[in-house]
Parts: structure tokens; C-alpha cells; sequence
């Protein structure tokens, strides 16, 4: 691709980026002297695994990298024991650094789900850091003063509203602007919330003569709720380790306008507007799952989601199974349902909401037969189906 080529398909789903003509040169430059840019992003794993949320910025650092830059994944072992304060309204709880390599291994596991663990240059900013002496310490934050801090949105949100701000978290705009000292970077990648950050490395790396990173943030993905953002205590998230099955589920029930988006910050590509949106979203849970799990069990998923939506063949379809053993002799729709929901889906259901959203509304239905009094008794048999929702069903074993 040309330098123009390469702007329009890498700055395509970005909130921000300072600035485009900058990166224009930077490409230009790229092509003329041979030389891949050096992308940055930087990762704290503070927890072991990581959603579709997460992975914006992975694709993003994918699509350079598929263009011949080169990928630098900045792992925060020294940055995760402080914690990232963006968009916080409260102090982070600590974590050991033994944590916090557990949890990086399993982080960068599933990122190279996406990214070509062969030309990913992975460092660890505690290289540098532990480093440091204390002098060193002073001499870096001396470049910064408490104005600058205080300017961050969130920073001044929990001053004005009287919360704490403990000293170190003042360091840590630093620690990541110092970052991309260390690795030269030519373009650091981030969520919205990190743009405070990134310019601080901007502003360190002018002081250190090199060429100022190109700041691209990038929006933070909503949910499956379509409303708020990504995030596991939202319960709107979808794990990359998620089954495939589950992932595709997952998927299928997004809206038409969220398909859009996840099309974009997801695969890096637009949905044909021609084809009929239920095919859209098929090929959309098709492609990512098979991206986590492989073309054979993105296929499968496709097929079985067919078999119990499409063809309503839940008879044939590949069920989670309830043991029938398991369950009580004096056995209700209600309870049924409740521990079906709990036993294969891992799901807490209120007897109200099973009540009123499932049971009184028809969706529950043993082999296709409604079951819509909560109290009735019931005694399934081995091989029996158990459908709870559009998106549950249970087969009976």
C-alpha cells in the first residue's frame, strides 16, 4: 500500500489521532528509508483473561503490523503493581508483581490470538524501572509539574469531590510517558482514557531530542447491551476464551447498529451494506470465533446455531446436559428452570424474573411444549429438551 493507502486504512474506526498529517510524514518516511515504524501498546494485565473490550487495540496494532510495521507490545509487570488510574474514581488495590506475571501469561496468550507472535517485540517495563535510583526517579518527575497532573478529568473529579488521590498515581502518566522513551516509539495506541498519558510521552520524548510519537486512541467498545462500555461487572462481555458456541451466541444478539461497530474495531473492515443483515451477523460470529477458536469450530458454531434457530431442530442440536440425578423429586417448572439456568449457563435467575420473562411468556418448553405455570409439576425423562430462552436450551440426561 501507498503512505495514503495505509492512512485511510489505519486511522478508519480511530476517536483521535494528533495528527493524521503527522502520521502521513511518518508513513512517507517508512516507505522511503525501508524503516518499519515501531508501534506502542502498552498493557497492564492486571486480570488473567480479556474480552472483545480489550482487543480494539490489539486489531488496531494488527492491522500495522500486517503492513510491515513493526509491533511492540509493552507488557506493564512494573506499571500493573501501581495501577492505571484513568478513568478511576477510586485508588486501585495493589498487586504483587508475582500476580501480576501470572496473570501477563495468560493475557499475552490470548493477544496472540490476534497478533503475529513471531514479529511482536514483547518487553516488560520493569527492565527499566527497577532500575531507576532514586535521583533518577526525581530528575523525571521534576519535568512534570502538578498543574499538568491535575488537568487529567479524573484526577480533578475525585479532588473536587473530596476523594484521595495517593501520591503514586501521580507517577504513573510518567511511568507510561517514559515508556515510550524507552522504546522509541514512533505511534503509541490506546483507549480514549489513555490520551492524558500519551501526550505526556510526547512530551518527554521532545525533551529527549527523539521524534514525537503520533498519538491514536481508540473508542472504547460497548457492550452487548449496546450502552455501556465492555466490562465483565456489567455482565455485557464477551470473553476471548469464551466457548465457541457461547461466543457466537454472544454475537447473534447484538443489534443490527452494534454489528456496525464491531465489524469496524473488531475485524478492521466495513459490513457490506448490500447483504441481508442476518447474514452480516453470521459471518461476524463466524469469523471472530473461528479467530479464538479456529475455522473448524467457527464453522461448527455457525451450523449449530442453524440447526437450533434457523431449522429449530433442538433434537439435533450440540446442548450443555442436566443431569436428571441431580435434580429433587418434588421438581416445578419454577425450580426447574432456575437450576437449569445455574447447573449449564452458570446464570442467577430470580423466581420473579423467571416468572414473568420466561416461564408466563412461553419461552420455557419441554420438547416444544410450553410449560407456563410456575408451580405445575414436572418429571422430565433422559433425552428430553429444555428450552429456556431464544438463546438456552438444555438437553436432559
Amino acid at each position: 500500500m501507498s503512505p495514503e493507502q495505509q492512512l485511510a486504512q489505519l486511522t478508519a474506526g480511530a476517536a483521535k489521532v494528533l495528527s493524521e498529517k503527522e502520521l502521513l510524514e511518518k508513513l512517507r518516511e517508512s516507505v522511503k528509508n525501508k524503516r518499519p515504524l515501531r508501534i506502542k501498546l502498552g498493557v497492564d494485565p492486571t486480570a488473567p483473561d480479556i474480552h472483545f473490550g480489550h482487543t480494539v487495540a490489539l486489531e488496531k496494532l494488527r492491522q500495522f503490523q500486517l503492513l510491515g510495521h513493526q509491533a511492540v507490545l509493552l507488557i506493564g509487570d512494573f506499571t500493573a503493581t501501581v495501577g492505571d488510574p484513568s478513568g478511576r474514581s477510586a485508588t486501585r488495590p495493589p498487586l504483587t508483581r508475582d500476580e501480576v506475571l501470572a496473570n501477563a501469561e495468560t493475557y499475552t496468550d490470548q493477544a496472540f490470538k490476534i497478533l503475529d507472535k513471531s514479529k511482536t517485540e514483547i518487553v516488560y517495563n520493569g527492565d527499566w524501572f527497577r532500575k531507576m535510583s532514586y535521583e533518577e526517579i526525581l530528575k523525571l518527575n521534576s519535568r512534570v509539574t502538578l498543574q499538568q497532573m491535575l488537568q487529567r478529568e479524573d484526577f480533578r473529579n475525585r479532588l473536587d469531590a473530596g476523594q484521595e488521590i495517593r501520591l503514586h498515581e501521580l507517577q504513573y502518566p510518567i511511568m507510561q510517558g517514559w515508556d515510550s522513551v524507552e522504546i522509541r516509539a514512533d505511534v503509541e495506541l490506546g483507549g480514549t482514557d489513555q490520551l492524558f498519558n500519551i501526550l505526556v510521552g510526547r512530551d518527554l520524548q521532545k525533551e529527549e531530542g527523539q521524534s514525537q510519537q503520533v498519538v491514536m486512541v481508540l473508542p472504547l467498545l460497548e457492550g452487548l447491551d449496546g450502552v455501556r462500555k465492555m466490562s465483565k461487572s456489567y455482565g455485557n462481555y464477551i470473553g476471548v476464551s469464551d466457548p465457541p458456541q457461547e461466543m457466537f451466541g454472544k454475537l447473534m444478539s447484538v443489534s443490527d447498529e452494534l454489528m456496525d461497530r464491531y465489524y469496524l474495531l473488531l475485524l478492521g473492515v466495513a459490513r457490506d451494506p448490500a447483504g441481508h443483515p442476518m447474514d452480516a451477523k453470521k459471518a461476524l460470529a463466524e469469523k471472530l470465533t473461528a479467530r479464538y477458536h479456529g475455522e473448524e469450530a467457527g464453522a461448527a458454531a455457525r451450523a449449530d446455531w442453524d440447526t437450533r434457530f434457523s431449522k429449530k431442530d433442538l433434537v439435533h442440536a450440540d446442548l450443555p446436559e442436566l443431569s436428571i440425578g441431580d435434580l429433587p423429586a418434588d421438581l416445578t417448572v419454577l425450580s426447574l428452570a432456575a437450576r437449569a439456568f445455574k447447573a449449564a449457563f452458570d446464570l442467577e435467575k430470580s423466581n420473579s424474573e423467571l416468572r414473568k420473562q420466561f416461564i408466563t411468556s412461553g419461552s420455557v418448553q419441554l420438547n416444544g411444549e410450553k410449560l407456563t405455570d410456575p408451580s405445575a409439576a414436572v418429571s422430565p425423562q433422559s433425552g428430553d429438551v429444555l428450552k429456556l430462552s431464544k438463546k438456552h436450551a438444555v438437553r436432559l440426561i
